[in-house]
């Protein structure tokens, strides 16, 4: 549950919690501006660089970022990213943070933007993005101390704030300041608004020249403090093996479906000139190709890690297809009905209790009554999801500046070379090489991000799965059938209306699927495996939606057997109103999780890999080209560390 606030009869709030109010009598905007933002020599100490960390300890109601994103906006040397990495033990609701942002006209419009994004906060680390994914705000929802011991952050600037150590202790704590420390780097700087000694003397012994200066009134004094230990700080709790970050510069991409797409956009936005590489004409033409699909949050009573990585996908599918896309014609945000056909519950009893029910519920009586599925169905409904058209997501995160896109190019192998430099030295670099041996491209960077194809490019260096699936799809006659206003997964998936055209009033169309057929990479499919494919698919329709499903049979019925007749010939041509298909092959690793990181980062440095999206890229490709991203330059990650970890190539090493 949120953080429950009283309000002062002078407009300010109070928590009851600590005793305490929220901010200084001003409103909290003089001590954001020069206690934090001033103390920490910003906005001139960010100037003309590719980035600026900011570590804050509580966010409270975000002030401190606001007039941080405000000075940022206003800045002409500004960095092209600004990151903000904030812990908040307990979240206020949503009504709270915008009516104590209020106060303030000048940041509304931040402020609203905020307010849209401040939901099913659970604990963890949450990514939301603004102005287009240029600054990015890390919320970490948990203990301070633990939060910062988990997460691997390098940051250049710290608000040092909260309540007051009196009220408050363990968050000026040795302890939690120890973390805190353990984020910097030599020359960190860090602001404050408390004196207190016992403040003082544990900067000083975690490595930090402590100074007094004027403070803002009511306080006689603030604190500035530079991060400049007298001994050699750590500085990075990885293995050797792990890859310096990287400035932004040339980088090939090989793969332009979904994957390869969202990790050239993610580049782009930081400065990167990347070049994709892909054996098709056009972008999207493999596993992306897909008519429509389904994004939703995977559910668990355990709340796995499969289900918490989801949330943090979907988050970034929805942030992304909110800037790129057009809704209700490239996508739709419309909410998702799972019906659970094999009865095992998807959430926990105490679910509802908490921020979670913003993200998923069980199903209301309604969207059970519209899906015709009886009332005591187990069934969970996804508030965050929808469907999208995957080609017109990939081909939009390409339109980006800094992208170049280079089809008609397929690369049979990769080849590591020095390259020739002016003062002598001889910086490594990588080729992207035909089947003659032509050089298509030559980058620093390269990142493999081609699906199914990544197995050859890696040369078998793990045990990558192809898996073919086929989906049923069909047009809608004119007047369309109702089927139904949302989504349904559970046992395959339908997507019971999308357009085909960008017009209203133009052609509509619904999809069913998939198959999974693992080990099998042929394309197209025979005409047998077509028809057993929409058999499959018949069947799953039928056991998701059993009241439903029979409003599409007569699509289906051409390609169905009749019990007793003669098979029809394999060959025979479909008639133009029957069911049509689609197939492609995707890739899966052993854990069925994508694969995010440096493929050898001791032996082939610079070869990176986002892949093995497998059935999931519409929930994960975007949060995993921003993971990519975040490693590269050594960025805040985007989620947990322990999920990253998950995703990460290490694993398989």
């Amino acid at each position: 549950m949120s953080e429950p606030i009283e309000w002062l009869p002078d407009g300010t709030p109070y928590s009851p919690r600590f005793g305490d109010r929220y901010h200084s009598e001003n409103g909290g905007l003089d001590q954001a501006r020069r206690v934090f933002l001033h103390g920490c020599g910003l906005p001139e100490a960010w100037a003309g660089q590719p980035q600026w960390r900011i570590l804050e300890t509580g966010f409270g109601f975000g002030l401190n970022f606001l007039v941080t994103w405000a000075a940022w906006r206003a800045d002409p040397q500004r960095p092209t990213l600004l990151h903000f990495a904030s812990t908040e033990a307990w979240p206020v609701s949503a009504a709270d943070l915008l009516r104590a942002t209020s106060a303030h006209p000048e940041l509304a419009p931040m402020a609203e933007a905020l307010h849209r994004q401040w939901w099913g906060l659970l604990p963890g680390v949450h990514r939301l993005r603004f102005d287009e994914g240029r600054v990015l705000l890390t919320l970490c929802v948990g203990d301070t101390q633990a939060l910062l011991r988990q997460q691997s952050l390098t940051v250049d600037s710290i608000y040092l704030d909260g309540f007051s150590p009196q009220r408050n202790p363990e968050i000026w704590d040795l302890q939690t300041l120890k973390a805190v420390a353990r984020c910097c780097r030599r020359g960190t700087s860090l602001a404050t608004w408390t004196i207190a000694r016992a403040v003082r003397d544990a900067l000083a012994q975690c490595g930090f020249e402590v100074t007094r200066v004027p403070g803002v009134p009511p306080k006689r004094d603030n604190l500035h403090a530079i991060y400049n230990p007298r001994w050699e700080p750590r500085t990075t709790r990885q293995t050797e093996a792990t890859p310096a970050p990287v400035a932004p510069g040339p980088c090939i991409i090989i793969g332009g479906g979904i994957a390869g797409a969202a990790t050239a956009a993610s580049l782009a936005r930081r400065g990167w000139q990347v070049v994709v590489l892909d054996q098709a004409t056009e972008p999207a033409a493999g596993a992306s190709a897909l008519p429509a699909g389904v994004f939703a949050p995977h559910v668990s009573p355990d709340d796995s890690v499969l289900s918490r990585l989801s949330r943090s996908g979907i988050r970034t599918t929805l942030q992304q297809a909110d800037w790129l896309l057009t809704e209700g014609v490239d996508w739709a945000r419309c909410g998702v009905l799972e019906h659970r056909t094999d009865g095992t519950p998807g959430l926990a009893p105490d679910w509802m209790d908490g921020p979670g029910a913003a993200w998923s519920q069980p199903a209301p009586p309604a969207a059970l009554a519209e899906a015709q599925l009886p009332p005591d169905a187990t069934a969970c409904w996804h508030h965050q999801a929808g469907w999208v058209r995957p080609a017109r997501l990939a081909k939009a995160l390409l339109s980006q500046p800094g992208i170049r896109w280079q089809g008609d190019c397929r690369v049979a192998r990769l080849r590591r070379i020095e390259q020739a430099a002016a003062e002598g030295c001889a910086p490594l670099a990588w080729q992207a090489l035909d089947a003659q041996g032509q050089v298509l491209a030559e980058a620093p960077t390269l990142v493999i991000a081609a699906g199914a194809g990544s197995l050859e490019l890696l040369d078998h260096r793990w045990p990558l799965q192809p898996v073919r699936g086929q989906v049923s799809w069909g047009l809608h006659a004119h007047p369309a059938a109702p089927l139904l206003p949302f989504p349904v997964n559970g046992h395959g998936n339908l997507v019971p209306r999308f357009p085909l055209e960008d017009s209203p009033g133009g052609r509509t169309a619904w999809v069913m699927g998939s198959t999974f057929e693992r080990d099998v990479e042929a394309l197209p499919p025979a005409a047998a495996d077509v028809r057993a494919a929409h058999a499959t698919n018949w069947a799953k329709l039928q056991a998701l939606l059993p009241r439903i499903a029979p409003q599409l049979e007569p699509a289906f019925a051409p390609v169905l057997p009749t019990p007793g007749a003669d098979p029809s010939p394999a060959d025979r041509p479909l008639a133009q109103t029957a069911v049509q298909s689609w197939a492609a092959v995707r890739c899966t690793a052993p854990d069925r999780l994508p694969i995010v990181g440096p493929v050898d980062a001791s032996n082939l440095p610079g070869l990176w890999v986002c892949t093995a999206m497998g059935a999931r890229g519409l929930s994960l490709a975007l949060l995993c080209g921003e993971l990519l991203a975040a490693r590269l330059q050594g960025e805040p990650l985007p989620l947990d560390a322990k999920l990253a970890k998950a995703l990460g190539t290490e694993r398989l090493q």
